[in-house]
C-alpha cells in the first residue's frame, strides 16, 4: 500500500510539475520523464476498456532521449525495448512524436504510434493502433 501512496503522490507530483514547467522545455531540447497515469485499450469486437499499462506491456514510467530518438523505459530495471521516434515535429503548440513498432517475431503485432507532448502544460496522450486494435495513453512529462 505504501508503494501505491508513492506512486499517487509521485504521479500527482509530476503533473504538478509539468503544469508549472516553461514552453521551452517540451521542445524537444531536454529529456523528458513521462509518467502513464490512464491506458485504454479499443477493439471492434470490445469496444474501449481501461488496462493497465503492464497488461498492455508499457512501463509506468517512459523516458524520452531526444540525443538518441528513442523512448526508453523509465526504470532501469524495467525490460522493456527502446522505440525509435522517426519523425519529431511542432504543431499549434504541441510536440508530435512518430513512430512505428515491429512487435515479436513471428507475430503479427505491429503498430504505429503518435504522441503529442503539450508546451504548455507537458500533458501528454499516446495513441497506437495495429490490427484490429488501438490504444490511448495519458500522462504527464517532467523535464529532466
Amino acid at each position: 500500500m505504501k508503494t501505491y501512496i508513492r506512486i499517487v503522490y509521485l504521479t500527482l507530483g509530476l503533473v504538478m510539475s509539468a503544469s508549472t514547467a516553461g514552453a521551452g522545455d517540451f521542445d524537444g531540447t531536454r529529456p523528458l520523464l513521462i509518467a502513464v497515469n490512464r491506458v485504454m485499450e479499443c477493439t471492434p469486437a470490445d469496444g474501449c476498456r481501461e488496462v493497465t499499462p503492464a497488461s498492455v506491456q508499457l512501463p509506468q514510467f517512459l523516458r524520452i532521449d531526444f540525443a538518441k530518438k528513442a523512448i526508453l523505459p523509465g526504470r532501469a530495471a524495467d525490460n522493456f525495448p527502446p522505440s525509435a521516434i522517426e519523425r519529431t515535429e511542432i504543431v499549434d503548440g504541441k510536440l508530435i512524436l512518430q513512430g512505428a513498432e515491429d512487435g515479436y517475431e513471428k507475430m503479427r503485432d505491429g503498430l504505429g504510434w503518435t504522441m503529442a507532448i503539450s508546451a504548455e502544460s507537458g500533458q501528454v496522450v499516446l495513441t497506437a493502433s495495429g490490427d484490429q486494435v488501438a490504444f490511448v495513453v495519458f500522462g504527464a512529462a517532467l523535464p529532466q
